[in-house]
């Protein structure tokens, strides 16, 4: 008896199909303390919903759940009626996911039995989620993980083959579709993810104890809020180890620092240049240290570098619009840099939002005939918003009433909404690998230069960001010739001055189309070029790192797609690329400047004390 037991588990384990050794790192071989650590990791887990809990029962905070929830329920119901009108498309619906789902089943049988033509197929689409083996080696696994793809593609295809849907209720479906398939990932669950399995039962749950622990911290330093860790906060420090090129702000307003940098070089160009970053994060992404500093790099180049830090706003700036941004950021660093310098022209950089400002800023300085800034550079910026991403699902009258009513009681909106919905853009990516890796896995982030500064937020002055809001994602105000300024009415047209416009390709907040055809509305030459990689990783590549690449062509007539596909490829950085536009024109060089140039004082070293306020 006992012999072809041992025979039968022999033959067992040659099956083709499945292999029985595979399930032994899943077997809990210390019951009792693996209920230990249940229970500790249960106690943790108690603490931090104490933790959230108690602010709400102190009235400290109010969650505006229903908002986001009634959104959604409100959209995907407009898909789910198209669906449920017709008895016909139902069962057609049902009946593709259910075929598709027994099909999955029926072969995940076969594999069971020992059927070589029931091994995973070679060729399948890659998803770095299910990057472990044991996600196609594993029957169980296996089933889940192609399960979750075909009900992921069949929700996708409900909400493409719904008809009757207007363009931007399509596009919310869509979006609220991606962030649901995200969540219920089976990545994302202990018992559905084959590498926390293992984790769980190699460490007899001590994984759980620790990220129950992190979880509870996480609440706390959000203040009642999570507050995701994506990365070692210790490690990293404004002033000390980044941002630290060497400068001076030597002029302040109410809304920003300017700070001019020291020169490197024995000459510098006659003509400075003036960056205007995003206010809605914060400028030393353009200075993480110096091996990845483009404002470093530009200094290196013999450019005299002034750059704008705006404040981080409160309650007294709720006043603030994009007039007050202009006249009291942009302009006041035009002042600067001439009382600085004696040069009345600049060459100017936006980057994002910052780049839509100084756009707008030449628009209404092309009408008021000031003429100081010579040449614009502008980084992922968009003008025009008809193909603005996935960012428009949050831009509709009702939701921009919700949020200005919600900005009225504080003057401004909290920095971490924005950085939510800026991680919603790429959740798969930047929410839930940390929920994952810190909380299941208890594991602590990796340091990383690029995530400290991503979650080093800033807040938003309430009129300046329901002018943004609405001037540009919901009416398209700058590019269609409407939006008004300083009693006003700009149009790009009047923007004669060259443009460098950089687009990136994968940019998933200002895509690189979008920016494409917002080249169109200016009045002067503008050179497109196209960088690869992201929003970030695309603009800041020093030339050093050989990395990337970046394409150029002619006009940016035609479309898009017919550009790209009749485009240059140059490997590595932009970087010199641009160095060389911006020397055609002006290469004149001067004596090294000083910071203030004996005509403004100091005020504190650089990067100065605006940029140091924390949300």
């Amino acid at each position: 008896m006992g012999g072809n037991t041992e025979d039968s588990g022999t033959a067992q384990a040659k099956q083709p199909g499945f292999d029985p050794k595979l399930l032994d790192p899943y077997v809990v071989k210390d019951p009792e303390a693996m209920a230990m650590n249940f229970a500790k990791a249960l106690e943790n887990l108690g603490k931090a919903a104490s933790i959230w809990l108690a602010p709400r029962e102190r009235g400290e905070i109010v969650d505006p759940v229903s908002e986001p929830m009634t959104e959604l329920v409100k959209t995907l119901s407009k898909v789910a009626e198209y669906w449920i009108s017709d008895p016909k498309r139902t069962l057609e619906a049902q009946t593709y996911l259910l075929a598709s789902i027994f099909g999955i089943w029926t072969r995940t049988l076969h594999r069971l039995s020992g059927d070589d033509a029931a091994e995973p197929q070679a060729g399948v689409p890659t998803d770095k989620r299910f990057a472990d083996e044991d996600w196609q080696r594993n029957p169980f696994f296996d089933f889940l993980r192609q399960t979750y793809l075909v009900v992921s593609e069949w929700a996708d295809k409900l909400v493409t083959d719904a008809e009757g849907l207007d363009e931007h209720t399509r596009h919310k479906a869509a979006f609220y579709v991606k962030q649901i398939t995200a969540a219920i990932s089976p990545v994302n669950f202990l018992l559905t993810n084959p590498q926390l399995y293992r984790e769980t039962v190699a460490s007899h749950g001590a994984n759980l104890v620790k990220g129950m622990k992190m979880l509870a911290e996480d609440i706390t330093a959000g203040g009642g809020d999570l507050r995701m860790r994506q990365t070692d906060y210790s490690k990293f420090a404004v002033g000390e180890n980044m941002a630290v090129t060497p400068g001076k702000v030597i002029a302040q307003s109410d809304v920003c620092e300017v700070i001019q940098y020291e020169a490197s070089t024995d000459t510098v160009l006659k003509r400075p240049l003036l960056i205007c970053p995003p206010w809605i994060n914060k400028f030393y992404i353009l200075d993480l240290n110096p091996q990845k500093s483009f404002i470093k790099w530009c200094v290196d180049q013999g450019h005299t570098v002034f750059v704008i830090s705006w404040i981080n706003p409160e309650e007294r700036h709720a006043g603030k619009d994009w007039e007050a941004y202009i006249r009291e950021g942009i302009d006041v660093a035009l002042d600067t840099v001439e009382k600085a310098t004696g040069e009345r022209q600049v060459n100017a950089i936006g980057y994002c939002v910052g780049g839509t400002l100084l756009a707008a800023a030449l628009a209404l300085h092309a009408q008021e005939g000031d003429k100081r800034i010579a040449s614009a550079t502008l980084f992922t910026t968009q003008v025009d918003f008809t193909y603005a991403g996935d960012l428009k699902v949050f831009v509709d009258e009702e939701q921009i009433l919700a949020m200005e009513d919600r900005m009225k009681t504080l003057g401004y909106l909290d920095g971490s909404k924005m950085a939510s919905a800026f991680n919603m853009l790429r959740a798969s990516e930047l929410i839930w690998p940390y929920f994952v890796n810190n909380y299941l896995k208890g594991q602590d982030p990796m340091p990383f230069d690029l995530l400290y500064w991503n979650s080093d937020s800033t807040r938003m002055a309430a009129a300046n960001h329901s002018y943004y809001l609405r001037n540009c994602y919901l009416d398209n105000n700058l590019s269609g010739g409407r939006m008004k300024l300083a009693g006003k009415t700009l149009s790009l047209k009047d923007v004669t001055i060259p443009v460098y416009n950089l687009a990136t390709r994968e940019d998933h907040i200002a895509p690189a189309k979008s920016v494409f055809v917002g080249s169109g509305f200016f009045g002067g030459p503008v050179t497109y070029v196209l960088s690869g990689s992201g929003h970030i990783a695309g603009v800041v590549n020093p030339p050093d790192k050989k990395k990337y690449q970046y394409w150029t062509g002619g006009p940016t007539t035609g479309t898009y797609e017919d550009w790209v596909h009749a485009a240059t490829e140059t490997p590595g950085s932009w970087w010199p690329h641009w160095q060389n536009w911006i020397e055609q024109m002006d290469h004149e060089r001067v004596p090294a400047r000083i910071p203030g140039g004996g005509a403004l004082n100091a005020i504190a070293d650089a990067p100065g004390t605006y940029v140091l306020a924390r949300v």
